[in-house]
């Protein structure tokens, strides 16, 4: 029986990872900053606080360990937490894998994640895979763009809002998007960690759709049909901070609306997901957007 470490096994697509390496028999450990007594992985689990500053800590659970699993990252800076600080925890988690004689890692980026990137979040993300390939272990580095499931944020999100507003704003310009599934991204994580070679790999949905049209699909889903409102940039950055304000959430960044617009979250690559998003909205419809998902709320409270 192989011993596998996954961060974040409590939260979202880490847990996808987990499930399935316990459905094959694997022994699942996790490193996390939200451990969740009450949720039902809790038993299958061995669960270790992700704490950086602890070597000790770190080195027993990688200790005997065939494949590190890496989502750890930060969606925006907040307080101390900031993006230079997720690449040096990052690097020190990758050296202590190193050092705790790992086989493995697969790690969780994005999509044309670059150092030379002048968006801190995609920047960032290239700096964690250029430790990685320097690191001496051998890696499977996946890049998906907008992971989708009952979990997430975004999708969700637009849901709610459709749900209570009549209109929607929507930057102008041309772009699109191409989610991927959380339990495909999660198939081909654990499918990554049997490989022997390195390889990068953009891990994207089978379908690509503006973002103006991803909001009309999901009005349509739910039915509430979406009234779709252009505006500039700015604007529409000023509309969700006001309304983060209300919620006391991160709706949405500045650099996210940037790397959007910027068509970051695409890929010429083949499709490696399946799942149809058309098809899941249709199966979620019901309880898509009920509830507002606080990214602020499920990581720094």
């Amino acid at each position: 029986m192989t011993t596998h470490v996954v961060t974040g096994a409590f939260s979202y697509t880490g847990k996808y990872i987990a499930r399935r390496l316990l459905a094959q028999g694997h022994t699942v450990r996790t490193l996390t900053g939200h451990p969740k007594p009450e949720d039902p992985l809790n038993a299958q689990l061995e669960t270790f606080p992700l704490d950086f500053a602890r070597s000790d800590v770190l080195a027993e659970a990688l200790a005997g360990a065939d494949t590190l699993f890496n989502t750890y990252w930060i969606r925006f800076a907040r307080g101390p937490v900031t993006f230079e600080q997720a690449v040096h925890n990052s690097r020190a988690l990758i050296q202590a894998a190193a050092d705790a004689g790992v086989r493995r890692i697969v790690h969780v980026s994005i999509t044309n994640a670059s150092s030379d990137s002048p968006l801190p979040y995609f920047r960032g993300k290239g700096l964690v895979e250029e430790a990685i390939q320097a690191s001496g272990l051998t890696y499977a580095i996946l890049r998906p763009t907008v992971v989708f499931g009952v979990e997430d944020i975004l999708v969700n999100n637009v849901a709610w809002s459709l749900r209570r507003f009549p209109v929607i704003a929507v930057a102008m310009g041309d772009y699109s998007l191409q989610p991927v599934y959380v339990d495909d991204m999660a198939a081909l994580a654990v499918e990554a960690a049997a490989g022997e070679g390195n390889t990068v790999r953009d891990a994207v949905g089978p379908e690509r759709y503006t973002y103006a049209g991803l909001v009309r699909l999901i009005g349509a889903a739910i039915g509430k049909p979406a009234r779709v409102v252009r505006l500039p940039a700015p604007a529409v950055y000023g509309i969700t901070a006001g309304l983060g304000v209300l919620l006391r959430d991160t709706v949405l960044t500045r650099d996210e609306l940037r790397g959007l617009m910027a068509n970051l979250l695409v890929s010429d690559a083949p499709p490696l997901g399946v799942t149809s998003l058309r098809g899941w909205l249709t199966e979620n419809a019901a309880t898509l957007g009920v509830r507002y998902a606080s990214e602020v709320q499920r990581h720094y409270r």
